[in-house]
């Protein structure tokens, strides 16, 4: 993939795909046009790492070994996380395009597709979403500039553990988890833990509107 076009206006993009180098491909692509974009390689590993931020848009392979896109779009749904969703396949399957869009995709793209496909697919997304509030975008913006891990751990600082159990649960060292924790707390302008969980709670509400 190469790029075609104008950077985007910023937005988060979340790709579920177990093939390596197609993923690679997408999200460079992807954040050459102003995408900030998260990679998962395991449906499982996307459901463990949390809800993805809202305004967010999911890119989902519908074939993946263990779990399929589909039942991971239901596991999301299951638990409240309402996403727009772009499904892809390498396999031109019209039972499955049809059941996807019955879930509410937005579109369903068959591999190989044209990167205009793509990115028309996430305009159309990203335009779905309702409007947010200013506090909102603040929010979303410094989110943003959490790494995979700095998300894992604010969500689980916002739900209440302490540190050993973050280590223990996250399989890293107590210091660690201190070390990421005063990335974040600096990274989300935030004076102390019940500050960011205000937040987090904050965010999550308004983003669910």
């Amino acid at each position: 993939m190469t790029p075609t076009s104008e950077p985007a206006a910023a937005g988060a993009v979340c790709l579920v795909d177990d093939h390596g180098e197609f993923r690679e491909s997408a999200a460079w692509w992807l954040e050459s046009l102003g995408y900030a974009v998260s990679t998962y390689d395991d449906p499982r590993t996307f459901l463990d790492a949390g809800d993805p931020p809202a305004g967010s848009c999911l890119v989902l392979d519908v074939r993946m070994p263990g779990m399929s896109g589909l039942e991971l779009l239901d596991a999301l749904r299951a638990r409240g996380c309402e996403r727009p969703v772009i499904f892809m396949s390498g396999h031109g399957d019209v039972p499955l395009a049809v059941e996807a869009m019955s879930k509410g995709a937005v579109t369903f793209l068959e591999k190989p597709f044209r990167e205009a496909a793509l990115e028309a697919a996430l305009k159309k997304a990203f335009a779905s979403l309702p409007a947010a509030s200013p506090e909102q975008d603040d929010f979303q913006q410094r989110l943003s500039t959490l790494t995979e891990r700095e998300r894992q751990v604010m969500d689980l600082v916002v739900g209440g553990d302490v540190n050993k159990v973050i280590a223990y649960k996250l399989g890293i060292s107590p210091k660690t988890v201190e070390l990421h924790r005063s990335r974040i707390m600096t990274k989300m302008g935030a004076t102390n833990v019940s500050n960011l969980v205000r937040m987090a709670v904050a965010g999550r509400v308004d983003g669910a509107r």
